[in-house]
């Protein structure tokens, strides 16, 4: 498997590629991908090596998720309660349900995760690994002006759930612009060969 500083622009959102965070070993293998469902879907195998939190606890505003799980046990948050899912389950989440979902035992995690619509999850993906990849991440964390820019600029809407979402909106709005004069992004050419 390649890590995602290995791969060729024109590799990156591809059906069958993987993506590699060689700090943990967490993959992800785009399955289908928006751009050949026309944005109706991605779906991808990712294999949870890590244990805990890996984003803050957040929502998406246009999109469902679903997660059918192949090997380990997935932890979910959603609306303030700890569930398992278990091989062979599969459980949704519903747009803006406030949730996570993480890897919390000590042999890895494989699941099936499906992002309906999907107009840029990739990308998301993408982002998020390339940035760990290049130790741009501190324990999932990737900085105010990083996490700002993420949740401005994509077509897939998130918030996170620690700050009320009035205040992320006036930061949205006030401070991501700045951050983009300082170089970040939500999506990097880097790591999509696109950017936003």
């Amino acid at each position: 498997m390649q890590s995602i500083q290995n791969l060729n622009i024109s590799d990156l959102s591809n059906k069958g590629q993987i993506l590699t965070n060689p700090t943990n070993g967490d993959t992800y293998e785009f399955l289908e991908t928006s751009e050949k469902t026309h944005g109706s879907k991605l779906v991808m195998k990712a294999t949870i090596c890590s244990r805990g939190l890996l984003v803050p606890i957040h929502y998406q505003v246009y999109q469902d998720e679903s997660f059918k799980v192949i090997s380990g046990q997935l932890t979910i948050i959603s609306n303030d309660q700890h569930m398992s899912v278990g091989v062979g389950e599969k459980i949704v989440l519903p747009k803006n349900i406030p949730h996570n979902h993480f890897n919390d035992q000590p042999e890895p995690l494989i699941y099936l995760h499906t992002v309906t619509p999907a107009p840029d999850f990739e990308h998301l993906i993408e982002t998020l690994t390339g940035l760990a990849a290049d130790g741009k991440s501190k324990n999932g964390q990737y900085g105010l002006l990083q996490q700002l820019a993420s949740l401005k600029y994509p077509n897939s809407k998130s918030y996170v759930t620690d700050t009320p979402e009035w205040v992320q909106n006036i930061l949205m709005n006030t401070v991501a612009p700045i951050a983009r004069l300082f170089g970040y992004r939500a999506v990097y050419r880097k790591y999509s060969g696109i950017e936003k």
